[in-house]
């Protein structure tokens, strides 16, 4: 048999499908150490391309084996070491890079208004579209816009408005295209240095969908990750918390170089702002980490109340807070100064942006 019919490929879309769906699904990721340890697939089992050949016996002959690599060129020719051995396996499509800009969405009702959580798989970013009746707003676009317009004709919804939960670090913002492709409202906080046009937000200022049903913007300001940090609320039931609270910790408050006073921030902002809320409200969050499970037609999501109790941050007094946090913050995101006048508007989006953003966020403190 020629060795290459053993060889196939898989995209990053089929992928997302198996990870739920095939419990014999085996991923064997072929890059350096190092590179696995920055950022992988969860569940990945690493053997190096350069070492492949003398580890075969690592290689399970049972299963539904996929090859990964940085951009599919190492995962190729680990695939053929494998077939000489009579071992068929799945390249994955343009490797990690092509992870990066992979989604899936998942739906659901919430006071009166439909809530679409689109996730970017490889980089832990979530983004939504919120809408009811023929309106819809957006909040945190990633720069693949045609997925927000795609849903929103799906649902027979215009895009009125477009909102940013904050100054974004870690990816770039697709706010300004998708509102040039809409003609929607660009609303961000005026705590935060933007640089264009745009319309400022203020406490309690309703975004309309349709009559009794409104996004409500429950606080302009909860400084801590950024200065302009900013949450939306839907109605009793949906609070999206940006980079404010995650599922898995809080933000991290030193990506503006002024560690200590953001993180006195961030406590007063999650106990005045956030803790004050109802158990029951269920808390969206802008990103989530390695620890998060994401399962297909889940939600990434909890009720607060559920988080108060396992978040041991959200127990600690302000000094203590404090000085977790300044002990737990590490690795900041790849990129993040560029990214961040990128989004500000201070430089240009050029054609190194897909580039720049490769690799996980890092936005939360980790615990």
């Amino acid at each position: 048999m020629n060795s290459h019919t053993l060889i196939g490929s898989l995209s990053t879309d089929e992928l997302v499908r198996l990870l739920d769906a095939d419990p014999n699904l085996f991923m064997l990721d072929v890059r350096e150490a190092d590179e696995v340890a920055d950022w992988k697939i969860e569940g990945v089992v690493n053997i190096p391309l350069g070492v492949l050949s003398d580890r075969l016996n690592e290689v399970p002959r049972d299963k539904d084996l996929v090859v990964i690599c940085a951009k599919g060129a190492r995962a190729q020719k680990g695939a053929e070491i494998l077939a000489e051995a009579g071992v068929p396996s799945r390249v994955l499509e343009g490797g990690m890079g092509s992870w990066a800009s992979t989604y899936d969405v998942v739906e659901g009702d919430f006071s009166g208004a439909t809530v679409v959580q689109v996730r970017r798989r490889g980089k832990g970013c979530l983004s939504y579209v919120i809408g009811a009746g023929s309106h819809a707003v957006v909040i945190d676009p990633s720069l693949e816009t045609d997925l927000y317009l795609d849903i929103a004709t799906k649902h027979g919804w215009t895009i009125n408005y477009v909102v940013d939960t904050h100054l974004h670090a870690d990816h770039i913002s697709g706010a300004r295209e998708l509102v040039a492709r809409t003609g929607a409202a660009l609303m961000l906080s005026p705590h935060d240095p933007f640089t264009y046009d745009y319309q400022p937000l203020s406490d309690g200022k309703q975004l309309e969908l349709v009559p009794g049903v409104s996004l409500t913007v429950s606080a302009v300001s909860v400084p801590g990750h950024t200065e302009g940090s900013t949450m939306y609320q839907l109605g009793t039931s949906a609070i999206f918390t940006g980079d404010t609270l995650f599922l898995e910790s809080v933000g991290r408050p030193d990506l503006a170089e002024k560690a200590e006073e953001f993180a006195a921030n961030l406590f007063k902002s999650l106990h005045e702002r956030v803790m004050p809320l109802s158990d029951s409200i269920t808390v969206f969050p802008a990103h989530y980490g390695p620890v998060v499970p994401v399962h297909a037609g889940t939600f990434v999501a909890a009720p607060l109340g559920e988080l108060k109790k396992k978040l041991a941050a959200l127990a600690l007094s302000e000094t203590e807070f404090i000085a977790w946090a300044l002990a737990n913050v590490k690795d900041r995101p790849p990129n993040y100064q560029e990214i961040v006048l990128v989004n500000a508007g201070t430089k240009p989006l050029g054609a190194e942006a897909i580039e720049m953003e490769l690799g996980p966020n890092r936005c939360a403190i980790a615990s």
